[in-house]
């Protein structure tokens, strides 16, 4: 029983699936933010070219 729990103890492997699964929601959480951003600038700039447009045709 004893050697059981000392190699339970010494196990690493779900450590490492479970760093790798807080990299990746790192990750993601920054590309949802970068996102976010790309979006907002976006809004921006078609809402200006929407504007220039409508001052051209009149």
């Amino acid at each position: 029983m004893k050697t059981i729990v000392s190699r339970f103890v010494k196990d690493e492997s779900g450590a490492t699936a479970i760093e790798y699964g807080l990299i990746a929601a790192l990750v993601g959480v920054g590309i949802i933010a970068a996102l976010q951003n790309l979006r907002t600038d976006l809004q921006n700039t078609f809402g200006a070219v929407s504007t220039e447009l409508q001052s051209a045709a009149n």
